[in-house]
């Protein structure tokens, strides 16, 4: 869904349009909950809710009263309180559901903590708040460079304008405490405006940046994803994922929050299963697991002495050959209770349509020989094919008999030219091979 400045031009390509995030209908945004109350009426003599949730930059989103009693619609763009100054940012959601989003975040309705609306954003305001945007990129890469300079280990990920101008928020990164009082002395001399410095953690640095995922779709974080709970390594061994670091981390370089989703099925799927260190004894010898499928309630084991052969059973009988072992019973060999495998017939091509095999451009073509030169009774010969035209060739007189008398290269006229429909018939080929003939350096033939 986007909004109508985003539609298709002439040319069959997308406008876009190059808000970065401040459309007017506010279909570009992050985090946009869609508001399902939106048709419905309030009952007679109901007073609608009087906070708004409102959207700034990059996900970024407050609750502010509406003091003023303004008719607020999603997509308008207000002036809220801020310290000092005002701030602009879009309405993001209304009504009741506003209410229900302030119990999810832990926020009071009724505490006098909760900022206030001024007004509806006139045009001088939105004019300021664009040209404040419009600086905020060339101002990230001086932050960075000075930050460099001073030699600190952080990182300037993000600027944020106040929508009056009058103060820049800088979001950074650091992996230990960091000493930025020179820095932002440095900040305000070269910037001319009030500084603040905010430390995010590495998963809201993704949040608010955005990207695409390994899966190829947009990052959870940024997209709808409003809360982050902690990611361990458990959660990748309960699901039987290799221990990676490289594939089991995100773009923030933590764990992924997408391990969580399916660990509750799992969780559920591996109740019934005996443990991974569990044995069976039987007389035989001892077996220990070395698999097991989730899913299709199966383990498999393997003997101690024999660790190449895999014996397949269900969870069923793995539990019944523990009962017998608490018993102190042994039972004969897991070849009594292994699941046979079928192997199914392998499908073969069926050529109906007499197409050509698929595999054919697969092999290289074979390059032709060239002729070899080697040594024998350690003289250089050369080894040659005979030439049937030679008179000092004896085999020349074998091959030319047994060749037809070919015609001659002289073309007929146009006029005497005959056409005939009958095929000749292939000439006859020599039997005999041919003798190659052996000719030493420094000697010519007689």
């Amino acid at each position: 869904m986007a909004c109508t400045s985003c539609s298709t031009s002439d040319g069959s390509a997308p406008k876009g349009c190059k808000n970065n995030g401040t459309c007017g209908t506010d279909s570009c945004n992050k985090l946009t909950v869609f508001d399902w109350l939106s048709n419905m009426s309030l009952p007679n003599g109901e007073a609608p809710f009087d906070c708004v949730e409102v959207r700034f930059k990059n996900g970024r989103k407050e609750f502010y009263r509406n003091t003023e009693k303004l008719t607020l619609s999603i997509g308008d763009i207000v002036a809220t309180e801020a310290s000092p100054g005002h701030d602009i940012g879009i309405v993001t959601l209304t009504g009741e559901l506003v209410r229900i989003q302030m119990k999810k975040k832990s926020v009071n309705p009724a505490s006098a903590d909760v900022a206030k609306i001024y007004r509806k954003a006139s045009q001088k305001d939105i004019d300021i708040w664009s040209t404040a945007r419009d600086k905020e990129e060339p101002m990230k890469v001086r932050a960075r460079e000075l930050a460099i300079a001073q030699k600190l280990e952080m990182k300037i990920s993000d600027i944020e304008f106040q929508g009056d101008g009058s103060k820049a928020t800088f979001y950074y990164t650091a992996n230990d405490r960091v000493d930025f009082r020179l820095l932002i002395k440095d900040f305000a001399k070269e910037f001319s405006t009030r500084v603040e410095m905010k430390q995010v953690g590495l998963r809201q640095e993704a949040a608010r940046l955005g990207g695409i995922g390994s899966c190829g779709r947009e990052l959870c974080c940024s997209t709808w994803l409003t809360d982050f709970r902690s990611v361990n390594t458990s959660a990748a061994r309960y699901q039987q994922l290799s221990l990676n670091p490289q594939k089991l981390a995100g773009q923030c370089g933590k764990l992924k929050c997408c391990l969580n989703y399916e660990l509750d099925t799992y969780m559920d799927a591996l109740k019934g299963f005996p443990s991974m260190d569990t044995k069976l004894v039987t007389e035989k010898g001892d077996a220990v697991c070395q698999k097991q499928d989730i899913f299709k309630g199966l383990m498999w084991f393997a003997y101690t002495s024999d660790y190449a052969n895999w014996h397949m059973l269900k969870i069923e009988q793995v539990n019944e050959i523990i009962a017998e072992n608490k018993l102190k019973n042994k039972v004969a060999a897991l070849e009594d209770y292994s699941i046979e495998v079928v192997q199914e017939p392998e499908k073969h091509f069926n050529n109906a349509m007499g197409q050509e095999s698929l595999t054919r451009f697969d092999q290289p073509k074979k390059k032709k020989k060239p002729n070899k030169k080697r040594k024998l009774g350690g003289e250089n010969v050369i080894v040659a094919n005979s030439n049937p035209t030679n008179p000092n060739n004896p085999n020349s007189n074998k091959q030319n008999q047994s060749k037809p008398n070919r015609p001659s290269n002289n073309r007929p006229n146009n006029n005497n030219r005959q056409v005939s429909n009958e095929k000749k018939a292939p000439a006859p080929k020599s039997t005999e091979p041919r003798k190659p003939i052996i000719i030493k350096k420094n000697e010519t033939k007689e």
